[in-house]
């Protein structure tokens, strides 16, 4: 299982150039790829205010984001969110601290762009930067 980031999702589904060769070589062999629920209110947050610019109107672009490109949907159960809870304190954002909570509890890797993630030590052999 890969557990991606909010915004590697977006590049990766977006084709942007930001996302590595690297990163797009492990989702395009990786037999699950998967996001959090938080990530999709991650995106209509930062589209709504203007953070980001989607393609498409915001609900078609998550029904490709999801249905349209094989990414499985991963919920936020009790345990992820005391997981996520219960992180040390080195990120603030609880979406964030979700989605590195389904990192672990699923036994995934996550790929992120996000500089604050490897201070989780929790992360040490998931991570991939």
């Amino acid at each position: 299982m890969i557990v991606l980031d909010t915004h590697i999702w977006l590049w990766w589904v977006n084709d942007d150039a930001l996302l590595k060769a690297e990163w797009r070589e492990i989702i395009e062999s990786a037999s699950e790829v998967g996001v959090s629920a938080i990530s999709c209110f991650e995106v209509a947050w930062l589209e709504r205010h203007n953070r980001i610019v989607l393609p498409h109107p915001r609900s078609i672009w998550l029904e490709k984001a999801l249905d349209g490109s094989g990414i499985t949907l991963l919920p936020v159960s009790a345990e992820i969110a005391t997981t996520a809870v219960d992180l040390p304190e080195h990120h603030s954002d609880p979406q964030d601290r979700i989605i590195i909570a389904t990192a672990l509890v699923l036994g995934g890797q996550l790929i992120s762009a996000d500089r604050k993630f490897p201070l989780y030590h929790e992360l040490a052999g998931k991570l991939v930067l």
